[in-house]
Formats: structure tokens, C-alpha cells, sequence
């Protein structure tokens, strides 16, 4: 006998109409949900547009149900990529969706190698692993009106998932002055800044975080760099341009850039240097776990801008109950009959499925969500992808739950991770 996991009322259609585009059927909202794990389940609908039928993929993950639990997923490096079945597999979860949009070509800075980095902050159990690139330096989408490149969907240290920002703070000390931080483990810094890199960031080379600027992602590179290694409190090595290849454990990269180049000039090797970052949000309760991710909805509202005439595959997580129901959603959109959703269109699937608030993620050819095969074991796409492809891609959101025989696997960096652009 088929199992199934009852649809819990925060997963049900709101009483009354939400409008007739993007809107699943009644019968659709309230099905049952199959079971992939106690407190996890998987379903699949299809959805009504002005512009064709798009098929959504989703996983509801229950965190009040014990075991059940959501992290993020990443290769072992700020800047690497995998498969989303590849990290599936490697860490032992149940199902996951594809993250953060990502450094994923820099076709306009010829000889600077694109770092696969995602954009936007992330945290890791609770430790700040990168903070939000500028604005224009976004790949592929800036903020609408009112949201910004710091955005988050996380879990807090009290197991509750919520929507925030997350805010780079900290100084480096030297010489007797003191200068803001930056950047910290990304691809693009600010102009006239200084950037933090630390074992995190992995091997790629750091050069693109010269390149661009305030303005557009599109700029030249400056030579106007300056890279000091700063080991036990002091600076142990000085380069004019940007390395690359892995930070040792116990060190510190900083990269100035135009006047953050010349600030770093002047510490030469054997300054006392003291260096502090920190990523704030803005709740008293801090992420134990965080990536980029832009708001569709907050109390069931639409927030100005949301683009409502692209259609492309989406993907997108909603949250209900107070942040203790975990929708994670992704959908077709170039391949067979199946049309992708506009982001309105987006907000309104995941209000239909009982989500008063959701953000969007990546999407195009690195929508994606994996399950894991309850016949194998083994992770499954689920969404019919672009052209068959699976790409790799720097994060994502995976939910756990306690399944005997399932264990994550060793050397996730070594075996999953590919820290090629």
C-alpha cells in the first residue's frame, strides 16, 4: 500500500481565490504528500498560466518532527561547484533545491577565470563563510525596489526558518589606523575597499574580485592591487597582484583594491596586523545556517518589482507556521510541454500551497530538486532540466531526517567539489 504523508493546514489553499494564473487547483493544494522520510514528503502538481501548463516539484520538510532538520549543502569551498545530486549524496540528505545565484562566466574580463562563487552571504553552522558581492556586481539579476544583495533565507539558532539580511562588519588594524572591511570571501569587492579571504574561499585565483565595479559588473579590472598574507598577527608575505591556490590554515588573505591597495602597500612584511569580520543580522536571533535569497512574499504579500513576464524555470522555498514548515519548490521550463513561471506567477504557487512568506533562488538551467530514490537510496532529479543537464552549482538548501542505513559520506570537498568557472 502506497504510504503518503497528510497535507498539514499550512500547506493547504488559502480560503478564497488567489487569481487564475499560477494558481494550483484546490484538489492539487490539499493532495497527499508521499512520504520520503517521517516528517518529509514529495509531490508533484501542475499549474495553470495565461502562457501554458507549468509543472512544479516540491518537498515539504516539517522541522518540528524529530530528526528532521534543514542545512546548507556546499562542496567545501566558497569557490566550488557540484551537482546537486553530487551533494545530495555526499552529505546524507533527503532532499534538497538548487541556492544562490552564481559567478558563472566573466565573458567580459578576458584571462580572469570565473570563480563559481555564489553572490549573495552564507553562513555555515554559524560560522560566516562570505558576504553579499555589491549590488551590480550580482550575476544575472539585481534586487528590486526594496529588497537588497544582502538578502538571506536561513535557520536560526532557535530551529526556526526565517528571512533576513545579513550585514559585513569588522576592521582591519594596522600602523595605527583603522579600516572597514569590505569584503569577505567573494568575487567582487567594492571599489576603493579592502577584502577579506580565509581558507574558505578555497583555490580559484582572486583576481576577479578587482574586476568591475560599483557601477556594472561589465568594468575593467584595475591594477590598482594589493594582496597582503597576514599569519600569527603579523604580515608574512606582500604581492601587487591578487594569488591563487589554497590559503593555509591559520592564514588570512587581504586584497585592497584602488585606495585599499595603497592602505595594504604600506604594511610591510612583519606589521602587527589585527583583523575581525563578522556578518550581523538583522534579528537578535543569529543563522545557523544562511544563503542568498530574494523575497517573494512576507504575510502573504507580493513586495513591488516581482517580475511578471518572464517565464523561466524557477525554483524557490516557502515558509509557513512560523517558519517550522519548509516548502522547497522547482519547476520545468525548457524542456517538453511544460512552461516555466514568471516570479509572480511564483509567489502566488507558493501562496497557494499555504506559504505566507517565500523567496526565489536561482533559476534557468540550474533549477533543480533532488530526492533521494525510495527504491535505491540513491538522489533523484525530480524537474525535468535544461537539455538533460545537471549543472554545478556553489549551494544549496537540503532537509535531513532520521533514516536508518543513511549516512553522509566522506570527503564531500575532495569527491563533490569542481572549483572550475
Amino acid at each position: 500500500m502506497k504510504t503518503v504523508l497528510r497535507c498539514a493546514g499550512a500547506l493547504l489553499l488559502a480560503a478564497g481565490p488567489i487569481g487564475p494564473a499560477a494558481s494550483p487547483s484546490r484538489a492539487e493544494a490539499a493532495a497527499d504528500w508521499a512520504v520520503l522520510a517521517p516528517g518529509v514528503g514529495y509531490r508533484e502538481l501542475t499549474v495553470p498560466t495565461p502562457h501554458g501548463r507549468a509543472r512544479v516539484y516540491a518537498v515539504r520538510a516539517d522541522l518540528r518532527a524529530p530528526g528532521v532538520r534543514a542545512d546548507l549543502l556546499f562542496p567545501g569551498a566558497v569557490a566550488a561547484r557540484a551537482p546537486l545530486t553530487a551533494l545530495v549524496g555526499a552529505s546524507g540528505a533527503v532532499a534538497a533545491v538548487n541556492g544562490d545565484f552564481f559567478d558563472i562566466s566573466e565573458e567580459q574580463h578576458p584571462g580572469v577565470p570565473a570563480t563559481g562563487a555564489p553572490s549573495g552571504p552564507e553562513v555555515y553552522r554559524g560560522r560566516a563563510l562570505k558576504a553579499a558581492v555589491p549590488s551590480a556586481q550580482r550575476f544575472g539579476w539585481r534586487p528590486p525596489p526594496g529588497e537588497t544583495d544582502r538578502d538571506v533565507l536561513g535557520v536560526g539558532a532557535d530551529g526556526v526558518a526565517r528571512l533576513g539580511r545579513l550585514v559585513l562588519r569588522g576592521g582591519v588594524r594596522a600602523a595605527g589606523g583603522v579600516w572597514p572591511v569590505g569584503g569577505l570571501n567573494q568575487y567582487a569587492l567594492p571599489v576603493g575597499s579592502i577584502g577579506v579571504f580565509t581558507p574558505e574561499w578555497g583555490e580559484v585565483s582572486r583576481a576577479r574580485a578587482a574586476c568591475g565595479n560599483d557601477e556594472s559588473r561589465a568594468a575593467p579590472c584595475t591594477a590598482d592591487t594589493w594582496e597582503v598574507t597576514v599569519r600569527r598577527g603579523r604580515v608574512a608575505a606582500t604581492s601587487p597582484t591578487p594569488g591563487a591556490g589554497p590559503i593555509p590554515a591559520g592564514s588570512t588573505v587581504l586584497l585592497g583594491r584602488e585606495a585599499g591597495a595603497r592602505v595594504l602597500a604600506g604594511l610591510p612584511v612583519g606589521t602587527p596586523v589585527a583583523v575581525d569580520h563578522r556578518l550581523v543580522p538583522d534579528a537578535p536571533v543569529p543563522f545557523r545556517f544562511a544563503l542568498g535569497a530574494y523575497r517573494l512574499l512576507r504575510d502573504g504579500q507580493e513586495p513591488a518589482g516581482l517580475d511578471a513576464t518572464t517565464a523561466e524555470p524557477r525554483s524557490a522555498v516557502g515558509l509557513a507556521d512560523g517558519g517550522r514548515v519548509l516548502t522547497l519548490l522547482s519547476t520545468d521550463g525548457r524542456e517538453g510541454t511544460s512552461t516555466g513561471l514568471t516570479l509572480t506567477e511564483l509567489a502566488r504557487v507558493l501562496r497557494g500551497l499555504g506559504c505566507p512568506d517565500g523567496a526565489y533562488l536561482d533559476g534557468g538551467a540550474s533549477a533543480t530538486l533532488v530526492t533521494r530514490d525510495p527504491a535505491t537510496g540513491g538522489p533523484t532529479v525530480r524537474n525535468h532540466l535544461d537539455h538533460g543537464l545537471e549543472r554545478r552549482i556553489p549551494n544549496a538548501l537540503g532537509v535531513f531526517a532520521a533514516r536508518p542505513g543513511v549516512r553522509p559520506a566522506p570527503g564531500i570537498a575532495a569527491r563533490a567539489a569542481d572549483s572550475g568557472g
